[in-house]
């Protein structure tokens, strides 16, 4: 069993695109819908994702928090593209560029489409409770906010909050 361990953060400001040594264009689907996971018919989202020349389907418990079971296969992107138009809800494309800092490389994504304008940060960390240097453009901490999960994203994009979601408050 794979466990994913991360925090996500908010992105305040450009310093770390002179950081950026690499940068991804993905695209992902859903093949389950929030509701599903809402209402506790599935207890978890799964995935499909083209990451640049490389595509997955991936499997990701339904917690909420920095520590989710995480299952990753490498898939044919013939069966990606298949994959991706039998997807439920709306597709998240995006940019995720890599940032080394103190010691850990964060992954920037930086949203299209529907979702653009958010940009957020993640950490993946080896325990719940390693410690690490919140960069200076990291802003505000959304680890607990289901509503920057890439799932929630697809089904509701960052282009339908309200002001006062897209301030935290909704």
């Amino acid at each position: 069993m794979g466990i994913e361990i991360e925090r996500k953060f908010l992105v305040t400001s450009d310093a770390w695109r002179a950081a950026a040594h690499k940068v991804v264009p993905m695209a992902q689907g859903y093949l389950n819908d929030l509701a599903a996971m809402d209402t506790g018919a599935m207890k978890a989202s799964v995935r499909v994702r083209i990451a640049g020349e490389d595509a997955f389907l991936n499997l990701k418990s339904r917690e909420l928090g920095h520590t989710r079971q995480e299952f990753d296969y490498p898939i044919p992107e013939r069966d990606a593209r298949d994959l991706l138009a039998l997807c439920v809800g709306g597709l998240v494309d995006k940019r995720r560029h890599y940032v080394e800092h103190a010691g850990f490389v964060w992954e920037v994504d930086e949203f299209l489409g529907d979702n653009a304008g958010l940009v957020v940060a993640e950490v993946e960390l080896p325990s719940a409770d390693a410690a690490f240097d919140k960069p200076v453009w990291a802003g505000r901490e959304v680890t607990e906010s289901a509503r920057y999960y890439n799932l929630a994203l697809a089904t509701r994009p960052f282009s339908q909050w309200s002001q006062a979601e897209r301030d935290g408050e909704g």
